[in-house]
């Protein structure tokens, strides 16, 4: 028996993949002036997330079938193209990075280790794949809030414009952002449906949150400790600690203080707040609208 709330039927609004380009020819290694240490924690974003998204768009493939409620099928295979385009649009930036001088093709290749082990079918059947499934829904369940999460304080930095971030690559963190916050009831309500066992939710909240948690900072570590550039700063915990404190990055208890949000059995990711600045963001964004930067 479907198992969708209420709210989403309230908030449902067609979720469609829109074809973007980004062009990378003049992006420094540093596209945020001074602070070599926040742009790694944005490039973390771009490493991890397209790794994840296609296990996102394959495990909500899987679950497609099982999916009757019309308008829950049409918000899924609209979120499956959209994580599908997010994945391929943040490719660009290992290329770009790798030409400047930073290794991050090993660390890729780790990511993509950790995602086939974790977050794949297996190959499983019967009852075992179905388990798996919705194991697997509660954890995109999970992750998509706090991309969403991150999504809406992009949408709100404007403070990255006034540092410098190179347009381009704020056009791609808003534009990825603004979608996160779009789609941000389907993964939640696709698992709703097929499961929709409090414990495993809150089982795997816990489990994606420290996943996420350890992922970032590791990633965040690696490319620091490899930039090439002579000016990148000494002692990154004073820089992170510095971008914290001045508002420049979310701290972590942006991130810690949704855990018991998303616990309450009420929860429901439409009481975020309205669409209005994400689905205003989609309209000018440069590369949703097919005009190159």
């Amino acid at each position: 028996m479907s198992r969708v709330q209420e709210p989403y039927r309230d908030e449902a609004i067609a979720i469609t993949p829109r074809d973007v380009q980004f062009d990378w020819d003049g992006v420094p290694l540093h596209y945020l002036p001074g602070e070599a240490l926040v742009t790694h924690v944005f490039n973390a974003m771009h490493l991890t997330l397209p790794e994840g998204e296609r296990a996102m768009a394959q495990g909500l493939s899987e679950a497609l079938p099982l999916i009757a409620d019309e308008r829950l099928r049409e918000e899924v295979i609209g979120f499956i193209g959209q994580e599908s385009m997010h994945a391929g649009a943040h490719e660009g930036v290992h290329a770009h990075l790798e030409q400047l001088g930073l290794p991050v093709a090993p660390l890729v290749g780790r990511i993509e280790w950790l995602v086939d082990t974790f977050l794949s079918g297996h190959g499983l059947t019967g009852r075992a794949r179905h388990a798996w499934l919705c194991e697997r829904l509660g954890l995109y369940a999970a992750m998509e809030h706090y991309t969403a999460i991150l999504g809406q304080w992009v949408l709100d930095a404007d403070h990255l414009e006034e540092l410098g971030m190179h347009p381009m690559m704020l056009d791609l963190i808003r534009w990825h952002g603004a979608e996160e916050v779009e789609h941000r009831n389907v993964a939640f309500d696709a698992y709703m449906y097929v499961d929709g066992s409090y414990a495993r939710r809150a089982r795997t909240a816990l489990v994606g949150s420290a996943m996420l948690g350890i992922l970032f900072v590791a990633t965040t570590g690696y490319l620091y400790a490899n930039d090439p550039s002579p000016d990148k700063g000494r002692w990154w915990p004073r820089q992170l600690g510095s971008a914290m404190a001045r508002g420049v990055i979310p701290t972590g208890l942006h991130f810690l203080s949704e855990i018991p949000v998303y616990l309450k059995p009420s929860f429901h990711p439409s009481q975020m707040g309205p669409l209005d600045k994400a689905l205003r963001y989609l309209a000018v964004s440069p590369a949703a609208n097919g005009h190159a930067h």
